[in-house]
């Protein structure tokens, strides 16, 4: 049976790279606080597109997708989803904007995370929807001739119920051990949630969701602003060779932790790269106004609309924009997307 234990994290050495990688990560927290509340608006406009590329990228993870238009239309609701993948990313952005405006509200418990796996799946509404599995899953690995073999069993159903809580409850013991630091916890808890597989759908997104949820109460709030699901979207791969690595001989305790909270504390740092990214024409000495909408627009990864200059740019008149965004497209530099107010404009 499986024991949950995280003291290991204060009992024994942390591996050198790990410590590295933690004090990388909690350096750039500190220092991009202050970037933060220097510029609200551009963050207000960052956490828009961080909420719509984590819905698009933790479903697409999953194989759920629809097209960008549909995207747009579900996510402003003018229109009602058709299938069950629109159903699903409906879902996703309930549970994430509960957890992005109201983080403090919620606690990592069992009410709380059956709660928000109904909620993820309440367009659906499967049967299962908030409820533990009710009968035993498996994780299949596919090769490349097509042949299937099972990668890794989870917790049998019947024991998951037993599992889940012993899991919280070693994360709360862990938690209020002052000498444990939470960015090396989080991951493990992650690891081993994704390792109990405690429903019958949902898991994977879940565990994103329950990341996000656990950063934003200890502190770490860059997934507001730069989509997280998005970085392990881009490096999949990664990600799951990490989850393989750490969750090897998990059902006899004697697994390593240490590649998937590696990985866990990279994919904040390309976060906080990302963010650097989006953020360097601040920081910069441009000031020719052209020069500043044009870097705008290349630096984001989502079209940009003329009212989102005019947010991030109050210094630069609407009849600029106007006029700038006109010369750039007969420059070929960007392209325009739609009509009228509607308009939005992205790199070429």
């Amino acid at each position: 049976m499986r024991i949950f234990d995280y003291s290991f994290l204060k009992n024994k050495p942390i591996p050198v790279n790990t410590v590295n990688l933690l004090t990388t990560v909690e350096k750039l927290t500190i220092d991009r606080r202050t970037l933060i509340d220097s510029y609200p608006k551009l963050f207000k406009e960052l956490t828009k597109i961080a909420i719509v590329q984590s819905i698009i990228s933790s479903n697409a993870i999953e194989g759920i997708v629809t097209t960008d238009e549909r995207i747009k239309d579900l996510l402003n609701g003018s229109v009602s989803p058709m299938n069950y993948n629109e159903n699903e990313i409906l879902g996703y952005k309930d549970v994430i904007d509960l957890i992005h405006n109201n983080y403090n509200e919620y606690s990592f418990s069992e009410e709380q995370i059956l709660a928000f796996h109904q909620l993820l799946l309440s367009y659906e509404r499967p049967s299962y929807a908030g409820k533990y599995k009710s009968s035993d899953n498996v994780i299949l690995e596919i090769s490349k001739n097509g042949t299937r073999s099972v990668r890794f069993r989870p917790t049998p159903a019947n024991e998951t119920p037993f599992a889940m809580e012993q899991m919280i409850l070693a994360y709360m013991d862990a938690r209020d051990d002052s000498s444990i630091n939470q960015l090396l916890l989080i991951p493990c808890v992650i690891l081993d949630f994704l390792s109990i597989h405690p429903f019958s759908d949902g898991n994977g997104r879940m565990s994103r969701l329950l990341s996000l949820l656990l950063l934003y109460k200890n502190g770490v709030n860059i997934g507001k602003y730069i989509s997280f699901e998005n970085q392990i979207n881009l490096y999949k791969k990664e990600y799951y060779q990490a989850l393989k690595l750490s969750s090897d001989n998990w059902g006899n305790n004697t697994n390593d932790y240490y590649p998937f909270i590696n990985h866990f504390l990279v994919t904040l740092i390309r976060c906080y790269n990302e963010l650097d990214k989006r953020t360097s024409i601040l920081s910069s000495k441009v000031t020719n106004k052209k020069e500043r909408i044009k870097l705008t627009i290349e630096k984001s990864l989502v079209p940009i609309s003329r009212k989102d200059l005019m947010d991030l740019w109050p210094d630069i008149a609407v009849d600029t924009i106007k006029k700038v965004l006109v010369e750039l497209q007969n420059e070929g530099v960007i392209q325009k997307i739609g009509k009228f107010k509607d308009a939005k404009y992205k790199k070429i």
